[in-house]
């Protein structure tokens, strides 16, 4: 892997936050560095925004003196493109429209060498149109940094139908040698982060169109139970509902409107309304300095049962069998039947699986979590039929072990359950199309949204077949195609269970050759 040498020259076209961001990433990787703009005032202004920015640095202790100095030296602006003509690499950060992306490399063909990389750093067109028309689109790709760019470590290294893999790898090992994180990922839309996360928000949004949770307990559930650092209605009026929405519509349409990625009614309600997030003053939450913030539903205190039973094998909640012995209650286990918690007033306390509770006689639900010792809430789930007794006993029980407990809506698959799944099924479907690999994407989810785990590796932590299960159910309950799971996820599933069975089988076959029990 041959990265561009240091002595070469790295040249950003947009003088925006994001270009300057990427301009000073090069430049302290010991690039010389010249920005260009059509504007050639915003240009300058860029580089001394760049160059201001490295001083701030040296005076604050983060960048030796001597290191900012001969960074500031050598950056510069281009007053035209003909002045990018010995640039080893192009990365163009101008507005997301295909023609001006288009003209633009076009323009830039004229100048550079054949073999200088040509980069977007586009963050939902398609890498392969915007090489549509170019003499040599093999050199080619995307290059999507995160904002800001100087402080995550993700890069999205994007290869276009016409890219050629030398020119990826190029580009790949320039951007590992420049201090980031890159992701090889195929031509596909939204591309890794933005392809995948859609559920993040999507579940949180249909949870509360279907009157199962305000927005202040669903993004409390995903933080303090599944271990995301933002809800996703906190996270999208900060990003903006606009920009947020704009993406998923984006993505929706280019998977030719795919009920995977269908956008919500409300969030789009929300954006004709006017209320884009924080920057408008009100999106989802209201901001100001006279802004009430919600709370989450957290209920009120209840009585602990004194003893349980836990039936069968509670798999991804079997933790919480020692932390209810740690806590004080009796624990009676079987091992035959389940898997649930049976409570003293006959009711059952089960982990979401997809289905509800008014389809059973006494059951509360209650929500996946990261970590049951460390969560410090538990979403519980119950229907208009469970008793009064049972759901009492159910909250008193998560509240014995220190967690707050909010009580939704008979939503089926809850929260952090739904949301995870999908998050597998994506992924899994991701892999199989040859968009990245498994590691990557989990690389791309915990570096770029910050999530707690990569896809992959809830799957593994879940087992094979949970996420299967539980959107299996989903889909029986909310037909449409959107929760039904991928033939990848299913192959998983069944690949497991076959290597299991299979394993058994040869153990039975060994036991009878020598006569020895199995």
């Amino acid at each position: 892997m041959t990265a561009i040498e240091r002595s070469r020259t790295v040249a950003v076209v947009g003088a925006g936050t994001m270009g300057q961001g990427i301009a000073q990433v090069a430049l302290l990787a010991g690039h010389r560095v010249l920005i260009y703009d059509i504007d050639a005032a915003l240009a300058a202004d860029g580089v001394g925004m760049v160059q201001d920015r490295l001083e701030r640095m040296a005076a604050k202790g983060r960048l030796d003196r001597a290191e900012a100095e001969d960074a500031i030296g050598r950056i510069a602006p281009a007053g035209a493109l003909a002045d990018l003509a010995g640039a080893a690499l192009v990365i163009e950060a101008v507005v997301e429209n295909v023609t001006v992306k288009q003209t633009l490399f076009a323009a830039l063909e004229e100048v550079v060498s054949p073999d200088t990389l040509l980069a977007t750093n586009t963050s939902s067109l398609s890498v392969t149109e915007l090489a549509a028309g170019l003499a040599h689109p093999g050199r080619f790709l995307g290059l999507h940094f995160f904002n800001p760019a100087p402080l995550l470590p993700l890069v999205e290294v994007i290869s276009g139908f016409a890219t050629d893999p030398a020119a990826a790898e190029r580009a790949y090992g320039t951007v590992l040698g420049w201090g980031k994180t890159p992701v090889r990922c195929a031509d596909t839309p939204g591309f890794i982060v933005n392809r995948i996360a859609r559920p993040f928000y999507a579940e949180a949004f249909a949870v509360y169109e279907e009157q199962g949770a305000d927005p202040a307990t669903v993004d409390a559930v995903l933080r303090e139970s599944g271990g995301f650092k933002m809800g996703p209605f906190q996270l999208t009026d900060l990003i903006g509902q606009d920009v947020n929405e704009a993406v998923t519509r984006s993505v929706w349409e280019s998977f030719f409107r795919s009920p995977k990625f269908t956008p919500s009614l409300a969030q789009r309600r929300l954006v004709q309304s006017g209320r884009l997030g924080r920057k408008s003053g009100h999106g989802w939450f209201p901001y100001g300095p006279d802004a009430t913030v919600p709370e989450p539903h957290t209920a009120a205190p209840e009585e602990a049962p004194a003893k349980v039973t836990v039936v069968g094998d509670l798999g991804p909640a079997a933790a919480l069998a020692d932390l209810l012995e740690e806590a004080g209650i009796a624990v009676t286990a079987t091992e035959h039947g389940g898997p649930y918690i049976q409570l003293p007033g006959e009711g059952q306390l089960v982990l979401a699986d997809g289905k509800t509770s008014v389809e059973f006689a006494d059951v509360v639900y209650f929500d996946l979590a990261l970590d049951y010792r460390g969560a410090t809430r538990i979403a519980l789930s119950a229907s208009e039929d469970t008793s009064e007794r049972t759901l009492a006993e159910a909250v008193g029980l998560f509240q014995k072990l220190g967690k707050k407990v909010s009580v939704i809506g008979d939503v089926p698959g809850m929260i952090v359950a739904r949301t995870v799944a999908m998050l597998i099924d994506l992924t899994a479907d991701a892999v199989a199309r040859g968009v990245a690999t498994a590691e990557d994407i989990d690389t791309a989810m915990r570096l770029g949204v910050n999530y707690p785990l990569g896809p992959s590796e809830w799957h593994e932590r879940l087992g094979r077949d949970w996420a299967y299960d539980l959107l299996h159910h989903l889909d029986e309950r909310c037909p449409g195609g959107r929760y039904a799971p991928s033939l990848a996820l299913f192959r998983l599933g069944y690949a497991a269970e076959d290597e299991e069975y299979g394993a058994e089988e040869y153990a039975a076959d060994e036991g009878d050759a020598t006569g020895e029990s199995a």
